[in-house]
């Protein structure tokens, strides 16, 4: 099977949490809840990520590691794994992006792009 034929879908969700942030400060934090569903017709394993977060003054971050919370889910086909994180920013409004690396149950590894997806206050985008 090629690469091209994994289709994994890619959901995001956004939260702003205010309550750990400190905006005079320039500390603004998010919560982003992910889920991952496995349209493919073979089981997949998420290994480990990659993502690029950009703040309003183009500061990037990346962060790197194994698994996503801890965990390397195996999703068999039609499975979802939907999950929890945050990160902080200096600025009310930055970016999100990067890749999952998979591996199919078949040995092969192939990457999964995380579309871009907006972190900001509420209110301060229309």
């Amino acid at each position: 099977m090629a690469v091209k034929d994994y289709d994994v879908k890619i959901d995001t969700l956004v939260h702003y949490i205010p309550e750990e942030s400190d905006e005079d400060r320039g500390h603004y934090v998010f919560a982003y809840t992910i889920t991952i569903t496995n349209d493919a017709p073979v089981g997949i394993q998420l290994i480990s990520r990659h993502w690029v977060i950009t703040d309003a003054n183009q500061q990037a971050q990346e962060v790197r590691g194994l698994g996503v919370v801890g965990e390397q889910p195996l999703l068999k086909p039609g499975e979802s794994f939907r999950y929890t994180s945050g990160t902080a920013i200096s600025t009310p409004v930055g970016t999100m992006q990067g890749e999952y690396q998979m591996v199919a149950e078949s040995g092969e590894h192939f990457d999964v792009s995380i579309p871009e997806f907006v972190l900001s206050v509420p209110r301060v985008l229309h």
